[in-house]
């Protein structure tokens, strides 16, 4: 049918402005971060207070120095020891070699421990004071105890570690954090202790563990991330190989820890030194928090196993990561509380 001669021919509608959504900002991104090193920072600054208060104890000199370079220096190992146990994870996943790969952050950790164990062996230098000025420290009394050869041990695998960041071969990225651990272990258990080796030895496992388990976390969740657009089978495939080798570390790291409580509080006095001291209060807290790590790790494993979107385990496994780096700065904590008495 054809249109009147006098009608207006109908106007073709204009499109309005499409709302599209506001472009992704790292703002709260940033922002989560500077709140957890906040946190992390408040623990050791106000933790040995809370800790001590009632107990009768007196705190250690430079409780809260120790704790904030300890936790650094823990972090350090972390990182480091982590990267390479995740790399190990990923290279057993096939076509895993031609994906794209993540930045190394080991000369960043290896920097940070530096400065954490300079930190440490100047306290130590001094007589495990707090040095109040430059020419309070002496650096060269530390050759002549065992704890300054064991502080100047830490100094330099760091170092070597910084020098070594960019090498392609574990064992040597390796070596100089697992030289940390182990002067860290010997620092912890002095000869004089009762059966000193095989207390270091728990230490040992205990802290290997440990930063395998958050670390490589961490390591695996940026992998995931670079992966998920492009090969999400291969970024389940290494969530997947991660959880179970996490279920082996918190076996190993509940052994050593059990084993090294009974150690330091005798059986019949665990219950009631776990409420009245400092050690004891705080050793309460990692428990606390790492029991709810673990029910977070069972979280993602239940996801990977269960969900339609097997990548929707990365949601419980961020808030894992979150809490593990508080339970990293309260093991710090615990390694400047004094040491319950043995009844």
């Amino acid at each position: 049918m054809s249109r009147p001669p006098n009608a207006a021919a109908p106007t073709p509608a204009v499109p309005g402005p499409v709302s599209t959504p506001p472009p992704p900002t790292a703002v709260p991104r940033v922002l989560a971060v500077l709140a957890l090193v906040t946190l992390a920072a408040l623990i050791p600054l106000f933790g040995p207070a809370a800790a001590l208060d009632g107990t009768g104890e007196a705190a250690v000199p430079a409780t809260r120095t120790l704790s904030l370079l300890r936790a650094l220096l823990f972090g350090a190992l972390c990182l480091q020891i982590g990267e390479v146990f995740a790399e190990s994870l990923a290279r057993r996943i096939p076509g895993a070699r031609a994906l794209p790969g993540v930045r190394s952050w080991t000369p960043y950790a290896a920097g940070a421990g530096v400065l954490a164990a300079l930190g440490l062996a100047a306290i130590v230098s001094t007589g495990n004071l707090l040095p109040h000025h430059l020419h309070d420290i002496d650096f060269g009394a530390l050759s002549r105890s065992r704890e300054g050869m064991l502080a100047l041990a830490e100094v330099n695998a760091f170092v070597f570690a910084w020098l070594l960041g960019g090498a392609r071969s574990p064992l040597v990225r390796l070596l100089p954090p697992a030289t940390v651990v182990l002067a860290e272990a010997l620092r912890a258990h002095p000869p004089t202790e009762e059966s000193a080796l095989f207390g270091s030895a728990l230490t040992v496992v205990h802290l290997s563990c440990a930063a395998a388990w958050a670390g490589g976390l961490l390591y695996v969740l940026r992998r995931q991330r670079a992966w998920r657009a492009t090969h999400p089978g291969e970024a389940v495939a290494l969530l997947g190989r991660y959880a179970r080798a996490a279920g082996l570390l918190l076996a190993a790291l509940t052994a050593t820890g059990v084993c090294s409580t009974l150690r330091r509080m005798p059986p019949e006095t665990v219950l009631d030194q776990l409420f009245t001291t400092g050690y004891g209060r705080t050793l309460c807290a990692k428990v606390l928090l790492v029991a709810v790590v673990a029910l977070l790790a069972l979280a993602a494993r239940l996801r990977l196993s269960r969900a339609a979107d097997p990548l929707s385990a990365g949601v419980p496994a961020r808030a894992e990561v979150v809490l593990l780096a508080a339970v990293v700065v309260a093991s710090a904590l615990l390694t400047a509380m004094p040491l319950p008495i043995r009844w």
